[in-house]
């Protein structure tokens, strides 16, 4: 985590394993260069929270035509993620971590939650609070942070498992959400906070 940061850091807390969930966002083989330098610790973050018996949701970000893509067709216009490509799909690495009862939730833009049934899944499980890792820092991971801060759950935000295309991106990210949004996490700290 960038020394910026830290001086927005003002609160720290470690995760509930009875009543947190983890979002793992758009891990996709689209997102593959971008996520390469922090799937290490996107697998070691998946495996603390197994292991602390922490539900675990995944997401696609895809596209079932192309016109079904509101704003983001405009705004990325001719570089969307169409669902049925290799692109769509969610990265071996982390594919081969989906196990039978763990959730897949298919979304069309940035949060999470918009029109996904993702807060009546978590809130059906009990669940108060999420840890966001993934891709991208700023887009996709910061706005399903927000939204989940926004619809009442209490949001941990990684900053070693979560990245984007440059480190500018990232750092401003962290420091937003550190301000006014969510705890932050790393691998160590959940180590540590989840006491396995």
């Amino acid at each position: 985590m960038a020394s910026s940061s830290r001086k927005y850091e003002t609160r720290k807390r470690d995760p509930n394993p009875k009543t947190a969930a983890l979002l793992v966002i758009d891990m996709q083989n689209y997102f593959s260069s971008t996520a390469k330098p922090i799937l290490h610790n996107a697998l070691t973050t998946i495996d603390l929270c197994r292991r602390a018996s922490i539900p675990v949701f995944f997401t696609r970000h895809v596209h079932k035509s192309p016109t079904d893509t509101g704003m983001l067709g405009e705004w990325w216009s001719g570089d969307l993620i169409l669902d049925g490509t290799n692109d769509s799909e969610i990265i071996p690495e982390i594919g081969k971590q989906v196990i039978t009862r763990e959730e897949v939730v298919e979304k069309s833009t940035y949060s999470a939650f918009r029109n996904t049934g993702l807060q009546e899944k978590l809130v059906e499980i009990g669940v108060e609070e999420v840890i966001v890792i993934g891709v991208m820092t700023n887009l996709c991971c910061e706005t399903t942070a927000r939204e989940a801060f926004v619809r009442g759950f209490r949001v941990f935000f990684s900053t070693d498992a979560t990245a984007t295309v440059n480190q500018e991106l990232h750092d401003a990210t962290i420091m937003n959400l550190a301000y006014g949004f969510a705890y932050l996490v790393d691998c160590d700290r959940l180590r540590r906070g989840l006491i396995l």
